[in-house]
């Protein structure tokens, strides 16, 4: 079984979340709701990825702030080109690079830390097992 990923969580910030994924990502908007039980929310990705990252907001509901700082997404961009365009576009939306918590991280990629302070690496690497 080959199956697709959704990655869902909540959050007391939508808006700030589409423009760190959407714009300094450069992700997709997949999907957006309003009022669907009760829950506001949308989906982002890349259309041919096996993946997806739901964001969730439920009015009245807070839900606070990532328990540490190594609460992680990691995306491998192996082509260096690919890599410093991500980069720079996350820098001209407003984001700057934070040291990483597990300085492994900061060998080969690049760590930037959401509103919500998780944190995605732009790794500089293929993904091999």
């Amino acid at each position: 079984m080959i199956a697709k990923l959704r990655v869902a969580r909540p959050t007391d910030n939508l808006p700030a979340l589409l423009r760190f994924y959407r714009d300094g990502l450069g992700l997709a908007e997949l999907v957006a709701f309003t009022g669907h039980n009760g829950f506001d929310g949308v989906m982002l990705g890349h259309r041919q990825a096996s993946y997806h990252l739901e964001f969730t907001h439920q009015p009245g509901h807070p839900v606070g702030r990532a328990p540490t700082p190594d609460n992680l997404l990691v995306f491998y961009l192996p082509d260096a080109t690919e890599w410093q365009q991500a980069v720079d576009r996350m820098r001209a939306t407003g984001f700057a690079p934070v040291a990483s918590y597990n300085p492994y991280w900061d060998q080969l990629g690049c760590t930037f830390e959401d509103p919500d302070g998780y944190r995605v690496v732009l790794q500089r690497a293929a993904w091999v097992l």
